[in-house]
């Protein structure tokens, strides 16, 4: 296995890591196959249009998102989530201070 964290995250001790503006990230656990991160977003934050060919199911912890996805819009709201399939090109505007857990197959060597 060529990527591994530790078995056990304590994100007390773990620093934010500036995104872009509004936005910041903590990596929570990953090996080869798999990533989940955790996204906190300031009100106006936004996750900029992109793809790529990893799989991505996202959780809302809290806070209100317009998320895009391909041609469609929605917005979600805390206890909500949504599924991107590898290459749909997607996207979030966060309406309301939040918190999202973004779990990502495989992992993204861009986020190391």
């Amino acid at each position: 296995m060529k990527y591994r964290s530790e078995k056990f995250i304590e994100t007390s001790v773990i620093e934010w890591e500036t995104v872009a503006h509004g936005m910041k990230r903590k990596i929570m656990g990953y090996d080869d196959e798999i990533m989940m991160v955790k996204v906190h977003f300031d009100k106006g934050g936004v996750g900029v249009r992109h793809k790529h060919f990893h799989s991505q199911t996202t959780y809302i912890v809290s806070g209100k998102f317009e998320v895009t996805m391909g041609d469609k819009k929605k917005i979600l709201n805390s206890g909500d989530g949504f599924y991107v399939p590898p290459e749909l090109e997607h996207g979030a505007v966060c309406l309301e201070e939040g918190l999202l857990i973004d779990v990502f197959s495989p992992i993204r060597e861009d986020f190391l």
